[in-house]
């Protein structure tokens, strides 16, 4: 079982990301075999292979970096309290140890099957970010890795892992507030070129700090806040972190409407290419450090996100239309339309009730536009 190092920051060397060719699946792509999720796509090792699994309204991915002597596994959350379907999947790709687990934060649909695969699975070490709660699903949690004597570690901001040629650098949390989802251990995964970044349920709070410390958040492939919420992904964070691809979990016909399209009309105005769970079924992305591949279990399609081509123009809309755009309600828009045109949208603080941070949901919205 293999141990992680801790690297002194100041003796890391910083490893930009390289221009690279990338063999992203279109969005009607490949589909491969949904009985095993194991498909080598490079001819030598190592190698990353990195699993988005399925796992409903949850979180799990699955990284194996695979060597001709040895595959270390490492995985990020363990997917929900009342399903098996984690260790299911664990299971069918004849998994028999796992070197780390990160749970991001100790929420069910994150922490949930952690219990169950510690005494499942020979498990060497557990990363957890220091929240702690009163459900049954934590207290079964401590208990596995008390019984199973399990190491467990509280990772914090500017920490760096060696574990071969992957390197993991923890961006988050410097330190604990009081909102849960923003304490989530965010980490910046680089093997060769390419970067991945991991958020858990990471809030617009924790990515403003994440912002203001200035650590690299530059990613190839992104892994979306908080399952596609408008709570996370803000424009500043996706333009820091600036993917080619951005990854979401999310259930089918979720009852909390995720992923929100939103965020879809941020990601892909971004020109990202965007893959859900829901729609996609498990995603594996493999590297070699240099390029990657994707492939996904289902053939799946998203909703047509609303983009800036079909925006709501501030300066000709009606009201009834203005009231698309958030915190516009009937009074604003009135109000609005007494007082265009506008310059640009930074002019709205002028109306009552819309101060910097309704302006900065209005801009992440992506529909309010400027025209004559």
């Amino acid at each position: 079982m293999r141990k992680f190092v801790l690297v002194p920051l100041l003796l890391l060397s910083v490893w930009l990301l390289a221009s690279c060719t990338n063999d992203v699946t279109p969005p009607n792509g490949k589909k491969i075999d949904e009985n095993s999720m194991q498909v080598v796509t490079f001819e030598t090792s190592p190698f990353l292979r990195v699993h988005y699994i399925e796992a409903g309204q949850a979180d799990a991915s699955l990284l194996q970096l695979v060597d001709e002597e040895e595959t270390i596994n490492i995985l990020i959350d363990t997917g929900d309290w009342n399903a098996n379907d984690v260790v299911t999947y664990l299971q069918k790709e004849k998994i028999s140890e796992i070197d780390l687990i990160t749970v991001t934060h100790p929420h069910a649909d994150h922490l949930g099957q952690l219990d169950k695969i510690i005494n499942t699975f020979t498990v060497g070490e557990v990363w957890m970010n220091g929240d702690t709660t009163n459900s049954q699903v934590f207290l079964n949690a401590l208990e596995a890795i008390e019984t199973n004597e399990v190491d467990y570690y509280e990772p914090r901001a500017g920490e760096t892992f060696d574990i071969g040629p992957l390197q993991i650098d923890v961006v988050h949390p410097t330190d604990l507030s009081l909102n849960t989802n923003s304490n989530s251990i965010v980490m910046r995964i680089q093997y060769g070129d390419i970067a991945f970044l991991f958020t858990g349920d990471a809030e617009r709070a924790a990515e403003d700090k994440m912002l203001a410390s200035g650590a690299n958040l530059n990613a190839h492939i992104l892994h979306l806040g908080h399952h596609g919420s408008k709570t996370s992904t803000s424009v500043p964070f996706l333009e820091a972190v600036n993917p080619e691809v951005a990854i979401y979990s999310a259930g089918m016909n979720n009852a909390y409407g995720l992923p929100d399209m939103e965020v879809i009309g941020r990601v892909n105005a971004h020109h990202s290419i965007v893959y859900g769970t829901d729609k996609y079924g498990t995603i594996l992305v493999e590297t070699d450090g240099h390029k990657y591949h994707i492939m996904t279990e289902k053939q799946g399609t998203l909703p047509p996100p609303v983009l800036a081509d079909t925006c709501v123009n501030i300066n000709t809309a009606s009201t009834e239309d203005l009231q698309q755009i958030i915190h516009i309600g009937e009074k604003t828009a009135a109000e609005l339309v007494r007082l265009r045109p506008f310059q640009t949208l930074n002019d709205l603080l002028t109306l009552n009730g819309i101060g910097e941070k309704r302006l900065e949901d209005i801009k992440d919205q992506n529909l309010a536009c400027i025209g004559g």
